[in-house]
């Protein structure tokens, strides 16, 4: 099985998609209510797979202290796994350790493949809302023969990376991930794969990508991410054009 470790921060207004908030129709509470939904939808993704959650989470010293509040991030997480999958018996939950996010991705990879043994370790950032459980299972397939399998996203992004052996973590993660993460795993003389590609959600670009899909997933009465769904129906958030230019609209 693979651990998939699913990096969290506390879903507090102005500490969580900032860009979105910056640059559209979206108030900072409501951006960090799309990031809510979206981590929900990750956390669902992983406990209907066949992984193992693993929940990573930063010290509140870690946050900036504008964001800090008398709850910690790790017992403000648990409420909201709890409340997505009715309980957290099957959830890990740890610290983060390390300085930048590759340090700790890095870290957290090598201690969960060198000193717990485990036979693959995925990282993944909740902000790609149409990841779902057959990537997760598509992707532990993939890793039974190759070494690094990776879930590209728009604009040189990765929202999933998965390994058996470890890498030079060191910046593997700074943007464009993609390219990086690829080349440190044949760096190492691993085999590298891939899983579909998929939008993640940070700016405007990426909600003009993901409320399109949304939509078409609706009308064609496929399977949808519940969580971003629900938000999307909620607020009402439609893509038009006017004039060649695409807008983000809302009812």
């Amino acid at each position: 099985m693979t651990v998939v470790v699913v990096f969290a921060n506390p879903p507090r207004e102005g500490l969580v998609a900032t860009g979105l908030a910056e640059s559209t129709p979206l108030s900072t509470a409501e951006a960090a209510e799309l990031y809510e939904a979206a981590l929900r939808d990750a956390v669902l993704a992983v406990d209907r797979s066949g992984g193992d959650l693993l929940v990573n989470y930063p010290d509140e010293e870690a946050l900036p202290e504008s964001h800090r509040t008398d709850t910690p991030p790790e017992a403000e997480l648990r409420t909201i796994v709890a409340d997505t999958l009715g309980g957290t018996g099957d959830v890990r939950f740890e610290r983060q350790v390390g300085s930048t996010f590759g340090a700790r991705a890095g870290n957290t990879v090598t201690h969960l493949l060198r000193e717990e043994n485990a036979d693959s370790v995925a990282v993944v950032r909740p902000t790609a809302p149409l990841f779902s459980r057959t990537v997760v299972d598509s992707a532990a397939m993939k890793l039974r023969t190759n070494e690094v399998v990776i879930g590209p996203s728009t604009r040189g992004r990765a929202y999933y990376a998965g390994f058996t052996e470890p890498i030079d973590f060191e910046g593997a993660f700074d943007a464009p991930a993609l390219p990086t993460l690829a080349a440190r795993g044949r760096d190492a003389g691993l085999d590298v794969e891939f899983v579909q590609s998929l939008p993640s959600l940070e700016t405007r670009a990426d909600l003009l990508d993901t409320i399109p899909l949304l939509r078409a997933r609706f009308a064609a009465e496929r399977i949808v991410p519940d969580y971003t769904a629900a938000f999307v129906h909620e607020h009402g958030l439609d893509v038009v054009v006017e004039d060649g230019e695409e807008r983000i609209v809302r009812d």
